[in-house]
């Protein structure tokens, strides 16, 4: 992240109090009716990701049928994932603010501190009035409870995504088994970067394919395999910690500059998108990602897409190990809460109309709204045959019109459909399996005010010279040089509050 942005950040946060009165102070800057008489919303705006290259057509048939399944006119305000933070941050910062405020980076603290500020309602109490939000599991609530305080409705994931996905064909190409354990994986990486996996007689694969976000997402999950925490973790003495200042997290760091070094990973993913990583991945000029074990379909459509005679086949793994660390699997999604719905007061002022707002996400947990966001409309879309197989028929179709809608469903525990791909049904086995091994954030609930108000801006910090470390810029002492200085701008005292919150909750 630039200087620019991260004084950007602080700006936002500072910015999101001295907005606090006016966003609790009632209906004069949103688009609410009701309350006092008048007629609850029939209307809401939604501000939400977009993880798709397109936009879907306003008024567009998966929106128009969402509309009559919930009753409500919905304004989609699509906010692409690559500048999340920042559009997010502006936003909170001078309370242009959607009646519904899909807010998934958990950790930020501009998103931390607009949630504290009295800003958005505290929606648990009326929970329990709505047949699907009343069935939100209890361990959900509390890994999205902030100081006691439920600011928004939780976004429901599987319990663990994560695995590896490693390209089988190119093993079986080199005669090489599936790997299991981080050593067998570092032998898979060199030679599908130095052995010619796919064939073509130039050297131009390498073996992991990473991205910028590669200490926060793809890294920080192999991170897990050799026994580091889930960004945070407690010691034997009770300390709460980040990961990255243990032994565990370092040995990663070391291994993994190791496998730069060797040329066995995308030189330049330090400036890699997420887009232009599946579109590499896609083009073949990688056979290792770190990434959700739901990925596998999904690059194999951008491969045909790029090239219909192009085979792309899978190993996904989940049960990854290294040396005597038993398996683990760090959770993506903190046991299964993905983020927050959250309801601004000003947009939303009155209980009716933040009853309204909460029915119409209720109504999107209901089996039919769910289809409409993952499958699409059948007939149109997709089939079901005999055997209850869902077939997406028109593969464009569906990814212009109904897959942007995937990321917003408030649940993707609704249903699990059985697919006609294999790989979607392995992924679905595995993500189950994955629960079983998987470790949480022990400080997701616990508060810290220091920690809401400067975390962003001290990981970034890290993230920048773990970049800086794996490209061989900076050695393993520089590394902990900024850390140590860190200590003295806050994160010590991130320590200690989480520790007090956490012995707090345990005594």
């Amino acid at each position: 992240m630039s200087r620019t942005k991260r004084i950007g950040t602080a700006v936002a946060s500072a910015s999101v109090l001295a907005l606090v009165a006016a966003a609790c102070g009632g209906g004069s800057g949103g688009e609410a009716q009701g309350g006092d008489g008048g007629a609850a919303k029939d209307s809401v705006t939604w501000m939400t990701m977009l993880h798709t290259p397109t936009t879907p057509e306003k008024d567009g048939v998966i929106e128009t049928a969402l509309e009559e399944h919930t009753g409500m006119e919905v304004e989609f305000q699509w906010v692409p994932d690559a500048s999340k933070e920042e559009k997010l941050n502006a936003a909170l910062a001078s309370g242009q603010l959607a009646d519904m405020v899909s807010l998934t980076v958990v950790t930020d603290t501009t998103v931390r501190s607009a949630l504290t500020s009295g800003m958005f309602w505290d929606v648990e109490e009326y929970l329990d009035e709505f047949p699907n939000l009343s069935t939100i599991p209890e361990a959900t609530i509390d890994a999205a409870r902030i100081d006691g305080e439920l600011y928004g409705v939780p976004y429901q994931k599987p319990a663990a995504r994560y695995g590896v996905l490693v390209r089988q064909d190119w093993l079986d190409n080199l005669g090489l088994e599936v790997p299991h354990t981080i050593e067998e994986l570092t032998e898979v990486a060199r030679a599908f970067t130095e052995d010619d996996p796919d064939g073509n007689g130039k050297d131009d694969t390498v073996g992991f394919y990473d991205r910028e976000e590669s200490f926060l997402v793809g890294f920080r999950s192999l991170t897990g395999y050799f026994g580091a925490g889930n960004k945070f973790e407690v010691t034997d003495d009770g300390q709460v910690v980040p990961a990255f200042t243990t032994d565990a997290f370092k040995e990663a760091m070391e291994w993994y500059r190791g496998v730069y070094e060797n040329g066995w990973v995308n030189q330049e993913f330090v400036t890699v998108q997420k887009q232009n990583q599946q579109d590499g991945i896609a083009q073949g000029k990688g056979g290792i990602v770190v990434t959700g074990l739901f990925e596998a379909k999904n690059y194999n459509a951008l491969a045909k897409s790029a090239n219909p005679d192009t085979p792309m086949e899978w190993a996904l793994i989940n049960d990854i190990t290294h040396e005597d660390v038993p398996r683990r699997i760090l959770s993506d999604t903190n046991g299964g809460m993905g983020g927050w719905i959250a309801i601004p007061k000003q947009n939303v002022p009155t209980e009716d109309d933040l009853r309204a707002v909460l029915g119409f996400i209720d109504k999107l947990m209901d089996e039919e709204a769910f289809t409409l966001m993952t499958n699409g409309i059948e007939g149109q879309h997709f089939e079901v045959d005999a055997d209850g197989v869902v077939t997406i028929t028109d593969q464009t179709a569906w990814e212009q019109e109904v897959q942007p809608f995937g990321s917003s469903r408030p649940s993707e525990l609704v249903t699990t459909f059985k697919s006609s791909d294999e790989y979607v049904n392995l992924g679905n086995e595995l993500m189950a399996e994955n629960a079983e091994h998987m470790v949480v954030n022990p400080a997701q609930s616990l508060t810290s005010e220091t920690f809401d108000r400067q975390w962003s801006t001290l990981e970034q910090q890290v993230n920048d010279a773990y970049n800086q470390y794996i490209t061989g810029q900076i050695e393993m002492s520089d590394f902990d040089a900024v850390i140590e200085r860190l200590r003295g701008q806050g994160l010590d005292q991130v320590i200690e509050e989480l520790t007090a919150s956490y012995a707090a909750a345990n005594g």
